[in-house]
């Protein structure tokens, strides 16, 4: 945390499991997802994108299609339909 400090880089810490600290910095086009395990282990994620303003429209799509995609997972019994099984 001192080297993101150091570099001004914005960040907040969460703790979504008992053996991690879950570190989520941003910097211009990214964030960084970087778990930190009790056992001294580290993971990196990065998940690149563009700096877009969108509009609320575009927020209510996505929620539409994550629920769709939600009720459709639990209409299949909880497994995922392979293409070749809708044809």
């Amino acid at each position: 945390m001192k080297r993101l400090d150091d570099a001004n880089i914005h960040y907040f810490l969460e703790r979504h499991r008992p053996d991690t600290v879950d570190i989520t910095a941003t910097v211009v086009g990214q964030r960084i997802e970087i778990s930190v395990f009790d056992d001294d282990r580290v993971e990196v994620s990065c998940f690149v994108g563009n700096e877009d303003v969108l509009d609320e429209a575009v927020l209510y799509e996505m929620i539409d299609k994550e629920i769709s995609e939600e009720l459709n997972f639990s209409k299949n019994g909880g497994a995922s339909q392979s293409p070749a099984a809708k044809i």
